[in-house]
């Protein structure tokens, strides 16, 4: 075979391969996960966790804070929405 056949060959092989790897990722790609609906009650106490670390926040840019959440007695549990919260504050 001439030296022009085999580059041909090559970068048809390199094609498909680019092809077929596009294609693999582009099919395997994870579901988005749908949005947890958070509750009005739990909605207002991230709300209030909000408010309470923007004023406790220093000025002098010393991030350590720490914050405690106390559930109420028959209240609901909030520990999930507050994570999620702290997690996406950082």
């Amino acid at each position: 075979m001439s030296r022009r056949t085999w580059v041909v060959a090559w970068v048809v092989l390199c094609v498909v391969g680019l092809a077929g790897t596009a294609g693999l990722k582009a099919s395997s790609a994870p579901d988005p996960q749908p949005r947890k609906r958070v509750s009005a009650e739990c909605r207002d106490l991230i709300a209030d966790t909000k408010k309470q670390l923007d004023e406790a926040r220093p000025d002098s840019g010393n991030e350590g804070i720490l914050t405690f959440s106390r559930q109420q007695h028959g209240a609901e549990d909030c520990s999930d929405e507050l994570r999620d919260f702290f997690q996406n504050d950082r």
